[in-house]
Formats: structure tokens, C-alpha cells, sequence
């Protein structure tokens, strides 16, 4: 029998998308997938490590393996495997910690599966980490996480990201629209694009060969996708011909996601951010000016350090005042090797719960008002084949979830509905009607 290898994945779309390159090259070794707790001979775990909370996932998840398989391989690969490799390696049975320059030779770093009573390490300088590694998501019918760049040149002073994946690097956009074809001929409906700073695509072997801006016009061009969807993208890069040509696109949808941090100058000088809120003031309106109906995703850190009541309460008005969708709220946490981990004005850990919640709530008011506007319409939705409370959900181009009573028949389907109103969950219930419109 073939031996079984497990996957768990922390982090990211970028993430997801290097589990499922590491998925085939164990196909291609003779390997069968299995589920998390199907006793796999091996487990993979790729972590990330944006926060302290995901070194304490990563933790948890080897914990919890060995409870299903005691005698598994643990080889741990991703951010935190690169950051902290002999911490890593100090936690009860893991036997492999892989860097960034290593993991994609996995297979041939397992060639025995004998428990080690001392972790492997291999770790080289993230300078090492040099060369794009293609990647895209595989298992979910309906959309993919196809990855197209990689690394930062960034150096935004709470992040450790250009330490963990090295510099900014790219795909060729033949390259990537390869793979776009290779996706939709498996019968997907969408892909997100996605990259640790998207908007900077283009890099190739240290030089600037093309812009983000190329590769959007040549991906509108590729037959079979119904669905292209931006991740995230840097407000500093996301430019007037991209939110235009988007508004005009066959396959983009009308959805952005925009990384902010936080609405009080002084803080993003701190952060040291490449923009000020009037350039982010300036995008969502132009975002808004052509497509009204436009769903918007902001990122924000709360509790950095030196962010007085004042700075936190000018962030929560600026957000409030500004015609956006939904939040994903971060609470800072300090990280080792930056520059705002060496800086006064520490907040208290209570009081960025406090801003965190805040925000959560605020979040949650917004998604709701931007969700009011659209009932009474008929929208294209993507179903998906997840089951909750006998409910399948979906969202429509402008990422608008809705459920509907579960019907294999819909799963993979993208179909005409009418948005009637807000279920008790917060998301949006089709017409009583379910006359739904076949594509």
C-alpha cells in the first residue's frame, strides 16, 4: 500500500496555494492524501507567522497529530519554519523544519520515515529564497488560489514577512496564463489571484520585466474562467488603469481587497506604510465613482505602538466615514527583528482588545449596510458544496454570501438569483420564489 501524508495549512490564500503544489509532488512520489485524521504516515504542516497566536496554532495542530498517529512524520514547512527553525524544532515530536529555500525539495528531504528523537533542520538565509515557485490550489471545484508572486521589498516596521519569503519575485505571465488554462479545463469557475504583495508582480530574476497591470489584461483574455478575483493589493499600487479596466472587465469581478492599517497618519508613518489615508481616501472613491456596487475589504492593525486614543479614534471615524464593505481587524502582537518591536508607546494588551473588538463590531455594521443595498437585486451566484445547518452557500461577483437549502444539483454552479433579505446569520437569503435562472 502507498504510504498516506496529511496536510494542514495556517496563514494565507499564498498559503493554500503552496499546500497543494506540496500535495501533487507527494502524488508524484507515490503518496496517497489523506485526511488530517485518517492516520497518516506523514503530516505536513505549513505555517504562518503574521501573529504569535499562529506560532501557538502551529503547536497546537503537532499536538493533536500525534494524538491520531503517534508514529507520523511531522515535517513543518512555511514563515514560521523559516523564522524560528530550532524553536521549532524544540517541540515534541516534529522530525523535519524546512525553510523557504527548502520546502519545494520536500520529497527529497523524506527518505526515511523513522521518527527522529532530534528534529532535522534545514534552513538556509532567506536570501536563498530566490526563485518563484509556481503554485495554485487543487481540490475545491470551485475557485482556485493561484499564486503568481512571491516575497516583499516592502519593509513595513512591524512585518516579517521579507524575512520569512525574501524578496519580491514573479511569475511570467505566460507562465500564469498556462496554468489559468490549465485550471479552467478542470472545471473551475474562479480564481483568485494571489501573492504576498500582488501589486508589485513583474519582478523576474531581480528585474522589473512587467507590471501587475499586464498581466490583468492578459488573464481577461483567457477562455473557460468565468470568475477572476484580486486577493489584496497595496493602495500605493493599485492605480487609476486597474480599477478602470476592471470596471470595464469581462472576468474581474467588482470586488477589491485593500490593505489600510490604520487611519491616522502619524501611525502609518510609524509603520512605515508607502501612502497616506488622503491616497486611500482617493482610491475607494474612484473604486466607488465607477463601480458603486463594489464590495470592499479593508485590513487594519489596532494597539501599534504609540497609537494614543486619539490615533485609534481618528482610524474608527476615518473607516466609518468611508463607503467600505467589511473589515479584517488585526490586533498587534510583537515580532522579533523588527523595527516596531524596538519601539516605545507599547499598548496594553487590554486596551487592543478593547480597540479590536471596537472594530469587530464596526465591521460587522458595515457588512450589513453594504448588504442592504443589494437586496431587491438579481445577482449571479457561485455555489459551493459546504453544508451548514442544512443551508449551501455562495457568494456573487461582488462577494455578497448567500444561502439557499442545499441541492447537489447547484454545487459549481453559477446561476441568477433574487437577493431577498438578511438571514439571522448575517448573510443573505434568495427569493422565497427559488426560481433560480440556469447560467
Amino acid at each position: 500500500m502507498n504510504k498516506k501524508v496529511a496536510f494542514y495549512t495556517l496563514g494565507c490564500k499564498l498559503n493554500y496555494s503552496e499546500t497543494s503544489t506540496l500535495g501533487r509532488l507527494f502524488s508524484n512520489a507515490g503518496f496517497d492524501t489523506v485526511d488530517f485524521t485518517d492516520t497518516p504516515d506523514v503530516y505536513v504542516i505549513n505555517t504562518c507567522s503574521v501573529t504569535d497566536n499562529a506560532d501557538k496554532k502551529c503547536k497546537k495542530v503537532v499536538k493533536e497529530a500525534l494524538k491520531v498517529s503517534p508514529n507520523a512524520y511531522v515535517t513543518i514547512v512555511g514563515c514560521y519554519a523559516q523564522l524560528k527553525p530550532k524553536e521549532i524544532a524544540e517541540i515534541p515530536g516534529v522530525d523535519m523544519v524546512l525553510g523557504a529555500a527548502e520546502k519545494f525539495q520536500i520529497i527529497d528531504h523524506i527518505t526515511d520515515l523513522t521518527k527522529n528523537p532530534k528534529a532535522l533542520v534545514y534552513n538556509q538565509p532567506v536570501s536563498h529564497a530566490n526563485q518563484f515557485v509556481p503554485a495554485f490550489s487543487f481540490g475545491d471545484r470551485t475557485r482556485t488560489f493561484l499564486k503568481v508572486q512571491d516575497g516583499c521589498d516592502y519593509s513595513c516596521s512591524f512585518c516579517t514577512i521579507p524575512l520569512a519569503r525574501g524578496a519580491s519575485r514573479s511569475d511570467t505571465i505566460d507562465s500564469v496564463i498556462e496554468q489559468a488554462k490549465q485550471i479552467a479545463a478542470s472545471g473551475v469557475k474562479e480564481i483568485v489571484l494571489t501573492g504576498v504583495n500582488l501589486g508589485d508582480f513583474g519582478i523576474i530574476n531581480g528585474k522589473r520585466e512587467t507590471k501587475f497591470f499586464n498581466l490583468v489584461q492578459a488573464l481577461d483574455e483567457v477562455e473557460g474562467i468565468d470568475r477572476i478575483r484580486i486577493s489584496s493589493i497595496e493602495p500605493n499600487l493599485l492605480t487609476d488603469e486597474i480599477i478602470e479596466f476592471v470596471a470595464a472587465s469581462k472576468r474581474f469581478v467588482p470586488h477589491f481587497h485593500i490593505p489600510l492599517q490604520s487611519g491616522s497618519n502619524k501611525i502609518l508613518s510609524g509603520m512605515r506604510r508607502r501612502y497616506k489615508r488622503e491616497l486611500y481616501a482617493d482610491r475607494v472613491a474612484k473604486i466607488k465613482q465607477l463601480m458603486p456596487d463594489c464590495c470592499i475589504g479593508v485590513d487594519v492593525i489596532v494597539g501599534f505602538p504609540t497609537e494614543t486614543r486619539e490615533d485609534f479614534v481618528d482610524t474608527y471615524n476615518f473607516l466609518n466615514d468611508l463607503d467600505i464593505s467589511y473589515l479584517h481587524v488585526f490586533t498587534y502582537s510583537e515580532r522579533e527583528h523588527t523595527l516596531a518591536a524596538e519601539m516605545s508607546g507599547v499598548v496594553p494588551g487590554s486596551t487592543r482588545a478593547d480597540r479590536s473588538k471596537m472594530l469587530h463590531i464596526l465591521s460587522d455594521k458595515k457588512r450589513r449596510a453594504f448588504y442592504e443595498t443589494q437586496l431587491g437585486r438579481t445577482d449571479e451566484v457561485l455555489f459551493e458544496g459546504d453544508i451548514k445547518d442544512g443551508y449551501m452557500h455562495g457568494f456573487t461577483r461582488n462577494y455578497v454570501k448567500v444561502r439557499t437549502k442545499f441541492d447537489p444539483v447547484l454545487v459549481n454552479e453559477l446561476k441568477t438569483v433574487g437577493l431577498a433579505n438578511i438571514s439571522p446569520d448575517g448573510d443573505v437569503d434568495i427569493t422565497e420564489s427559488q426560481e433560480i435562472l440556469v447560467h
